[in-house]
């Protein structure tokens, strides 16, 4: 038992043991509900479909698996303790990682807007929405969440790379490996990945405000706007035209005098 557990850390194949991944079930299962808090907490009139919402989440879920399972078979492969491992390979990749997909989703907007691919820009999906481009762009986030670690394994692999003291700083304070266990598969996550796909999931959304306030001309009037306006523009006229056809209706029962007049006094 002393060889297959390091002094200090959690041991070899921790993180997929039975307590490992129970761990994994319960941080996929918090994100899940924080991604459900924040599309409860929309105003309805901002809510997208729920088609829409699957859409726009699953990209990055699935992005984010990903990466979660590619740092947990990178943290195995050496004897040394996977869970500071794999909490470096976490920390890159929520911090430089994403600079390098923000990036990378900017390049490939850029291509796909000169290349007039409509149905590959992120977050459109046609109308009615169609499963063929989001297929299209998730398989487009996933080239540059792929190129984004492997960019990350390569800076990992840099030999001035001192990951035995940056082990002894994050994790050196913890003595129990269980515990360390749940600060590195449960607790950090969680923080991270709820901002972050908080974060993110605003930005889409907001996509979809901005285009929900647009109408054909290309305005950004609101609907509430645009009805108060017609309501102010069509009062007065409603009011013009009530008054005239009272003038009319006036003007009528005066003529009809005149004529009994005019005939009364032809008769006698």
């Amino acid at each position: 038992m002393a060889a297959s557990r390091p002094t200090q850390g959690c041991g070899s194949g921790a993180l997929l043991g039975r307590f490992g991944v129970l761990l994994q079930a319960l941080l996929a299962l918090c994100t899940f509900c924080t991604l459900m808090l924040k599309r409860f907490k929309e105003p309805k009139e901002e809510r997208r479909p729920w088609r829409i919402w699957i859409y726009d989440t699953s990209k990055q879920v699935i992005g984010a698996l990903f990466i979660h399972f590619t740092n947990i078979f990178l943290s195995d492969l050496t004897e040394e303790d996977p869970c500071s491992l794999y909490l470096i390979n976490f920390i890159l990749d929520a911090t430089l990682g994403m600079l390098l997909i923000w990036l990378g989703v900017k390049v490939v907007s850029w291509a796909v807007q000169r290349q007039k691919c409509t149905h590959l820009v992120f977050g459109e999906y046609g109308d009615p929405p169609q499963a063929a481009a989001w297929i299209g762009q998730c398989s487009l986030y996933m080239v540059i969440v792929a190129v984004e670690k492997t960019l990350i394994i390569l800076v990992l692999l840099i030999p001035s790379w001192t990951k035995a003291k940056l082990q002894q700083i994050l994790l050196s304070y913890i003595p129990n490996p269980q515990l360390e266990l749940i600060v590195v598969m449960l607790v950090v996550p969680f923080i991270v990945n709820a901002v972050l796909f908080w974060v993110v999931d605003s930005l889409i959304m907001r996509k979809h405000k901005q285009k929900d306030m647009l109408n054909i001309n290309g305005s950004t009037e609101t609907p509430q706007a645009r009805s108060e306006e017609s309501q102010v523009l069509l009062s007065p006229d409603m009011d013009f035209d009530q008054s005239e056809s009272d003038q009319d209706i006036s003007g009528l029962q005066g003529t009809n005098q005149k004529m009994k007049q005019s005939s009364y006094h032809v008769v006698i």
